[in-house]
């Protein structure tokens, strides 16, 4: 009678692998750190007394919690409406340019498409070449772009990058025999599009949706060449202001009794609005993590 099979028995673990390993881990680990500390020292910062920030003695953890800050961030009137303009900046750009995008990536991933491979070589070609930003600033004012919201979501309304992941999800996911299935039936170009093909790429508009909102959320560039309105100034803009240049003035503080205090608050302040600044980008990041890992997988893959 034959015996059952035994099981293999476990490979022996060497020396070798076992240092090579502990280095692995030791990397990782003091990676993890380098990244994570910042992180933490920000968000510490940020709940600690002012004092115990400007002196150094905030290091890990915060040092006694005050949300003062957090309270003076809300008066400075330019924060709030940057904070309003980068929400605006934000969806609507990333609105737009996902609906650019799919709209240009479907067509170049069907065969039929006449001239595929010359629209494909213009759009690859604007990745490599460009006119610089002196014709770029020229082009935005001439169509009367400069000092509108336009100006900032338009020059970024299509990442070609992000065109091509999404005709390589469209070739991989969307099959020929589909579309020809859906013509046998009666069904336009345009009638496959929205009632077949939209429902199927959910995790690609979802990539799309979170890449261009998370771009132009942290843009800040276009806004200083194409604004000079306070007014239009998004989040990002306003934070480099404080950051960079110490631009903060206490007198836009509308509680007069606040300005005491100001100066001490003024170094704590900047961690604040970093915070407040990475707070929106966290919290729409979980909505779209299901989609998120497969949208960009599929349309990474070689088409």
């Amino acid at each position: 009678m034959a015996t059952a099979t035994e099981a293999p028995a476990p490979v022996q673990e060497t020396r070798s692998d076992r240092i090579v390993m502990i280095c692995n881990y030791t990397a990782l680990g003091l990676f993890t750190l380098a990244v994570l500390y910042p992180l933490v020292y920000v968000v510490s910062a940020s709940l600690s007394d002012p004092k115990n920030v400007v002196s150094g003695k905030v290091w890990l953890w915060p040092v006694g919690f005050s949300i003062e800050s957090f309270k003076a961030v809300f008066d400075y009137d330019s924060i709030v409406s940057g904070f309003g303009n980068s929400v605006v900046y934000a969806a609507g750009g990333a609105l737009l340019a996902t609906v650019l995008t799919l709209f240009a990536a479907y067509p170049l991933s069907r065969k039929g498409l006449p001239g595929k491979g010359f629209i494909m070589a213009l759009f690859v070609f604007t990745m490599m070449f460009n006119g610089g930003l002196i014709p770029t600033y020229l082009v935005v004012d001439r169509i009367g772009l400069l000092n509108t919201r336009w100006a900032i979501i338009l020059p970024a309304a299509l990442a070609v990058w992000n065109m091509i992941i999404t005709r390589t999800y469209f070739q991989s996911t969307i099959p020929e025999e589909l579309v020809e299935a859906a013509k046998v039936d009666g069904c336009t170009d345009f009638g496959f599009f929205w009632r077949i093909v939209l429902p199927l790429s959910k995790p690609i508009i979802a990539v799309n949706l979170l890449f261009y909102a998370v771009a132009q959320w942290n843009s800040w560039f276009n806004a200083l060449i194409y604004l000079t309105n306070e007014h239009l100034f998004p989040l990002q803009l306003v934070l480099r202001q404080i950051l960079i240049q110490n631009n903060f003035d206490p007198s836009q503080v509308r509680d007069t009794a606040e300005l005491i205090r100001m100066k001490e608050l003024q170094e704590q302040l900047k961690f604040s609005l970093i915070v407040i600044a990475t707070i929106p980008p966290l919290l729409i990041y979980p909505f779209v993590q299901k989609h998120f890992v497969k949208g960009a997988m599929v349309g990474s893959l070689k088409g």
